[in-house]
């Protein structure tokens, strides 16, 4: 799915950045949602929108407010995802307080990214 795009652009998928990576993914899953509905997504693209929110709040807010909007229950199912993903980066940041969640997401970033991309 996700890496359509990055071939399409010429890169593998492991040259594109966490981030841009993320955001590929993030957009990859948001049309299956709008197009499928929530229940054709897989887990594993359950929590790439969970973890897309919690970026999207963070690098456009500054905070969580912004994909609490987006996602009401984005931390909760990131959680869940992740616990029956046996993704245990992912499950340790989603199960954070918010306030801890925001002071430390940017750090823990990239641990969590390449978790989702090999699993």
């Amino acid at each position: 799915m996700w890496s359509a795009r990055a071939s399409r652009k010429g890169m593998s998928v492991a040259e594109i950045d966490n981030e841009s990576w993320l955001l590929e993914a993030g957009h990859e899953v948001i049309i299956r949602k709008t197009r499928q509905g929530d229940s054709a997504l897989t887990p594993i693209e359950r929590l790439i929108y969970c973890l897309w929110a919690a970026d999207y709040g963070i690098r456009n807010a500054g905070d969580l407010q912004a994909a609490a909007d987006i996602y009401p229950r984005f931390r909760e199912d990131g959680r869940d995802e992740a616990s029956d993903l046996d993704l245990p980066e992912s499950l340790a940041l989603f199960s954070l307080d918010p306030a801890e969640l925001e002071r430390i997401y940017l750090d823990r970033f990239d641990r969590v990214v390449d978790e989702l991309r090999t699993a």
